[in-house]
This record gives C-alpha cells, sequence and structure tokens, in this order.
C-alpha cells in the first residue's frame, strides 16, 4: 500500500519510518513525504495511481490541508484522505468532513490507532 504524507514539518519523516519500520520492511506499506500541498497535487500528478491513502496535515503555509482535500477529492475521488491536526477544532473537523475526509486525526498521532485504520484499508 502506497501512502503519501503531506506535512511541511520534515521531522515527520523519520517519525513514520520509526513508527512504521516493520511494515516498511515487509513491504506492506510504502511512504513517500512531501512538505506542502502544493508539492502534494505536483505528485499526484506524477503517480501511477498506485497511491491508496493520503495523511495531510491541515496547518501548513501557503495552500492548507483542508483546501488540497477539497481538490484532491474532486480530481482523484478514489483516494482515502486522513486529515491530521494539532488542533481539533469544530470548524476544521466539520470543513474536512464536508470536503469528505476519510477520518480525522489529532496530533500527537496515535500510531497504533493509525495503524488499525490503514489495515482497514488493506
Amino acid at each position: 500500500m502506497n501512502i503519501m504524507v503531506v506535512d511541511d514539518e520534515q521531522d515527520i519523516t523519520l517519525l513514520f519510518k520509526q513508527k512504521f519500520r516493520r511494515e516498511i520492511r515487509h513491504k506492506k506499506l510504502e511512504f513517500s513525504f512531501v512538505f506542502s500541498a502544493e508539492d502534494a497535487l505536483n505528485a499526484l500528478k506524477d503517480q501511477e495511481n498506485d497511491l491508496i491513502l493520503i495523511l495531510a496535515d491541515i496547518n501548513m503555509p501557503g495552500m492548507n490541508g483542508l483546501e488540497l482535500l477539497k481538490i484532491i477529492k474532486e480530481n482523484y475521488p478514489e483516494i482515502k484522505v486522513f486529515m491530521v491536526t494539532a488542533y481539533g477544532d469544530d470548524y476544521n473537523y466539520q470543513t474536512a468532513i464536508e470536503y469528505g475526509a476519510d477520518d480525522y486525526l489529532t496530533k500527537p498521532i496515535k500510531f497504533e490507532h493509525l495503524k488499525e485504520r490503514i489495515s482497514k484499508l488493506l
């Protein structure tokens, strides 16, 4: 399963590689990392449609994750999108659901919960 993580905090790369090292080593999951919504859209254009899931931070400079979610769901409805935020406010939650988010997670990410949600997609 191919997963794209979209977050402007680059240290998220190491964190995901540590938390999912077993799944990566056994080739159950493959991660790609981009650091802005614009980079995510460019990567989607270049993808071979094997992308199953996008984990997108909401608060990023430039285009935010909610705007990204709306574009993804309009152009790539088959891709699941989990929104991730440090701010679990009602506005972001309601907007994410309205735009078609498949899940909504708050930081710090509970990786066991995330693994369960990902396994349901397999």
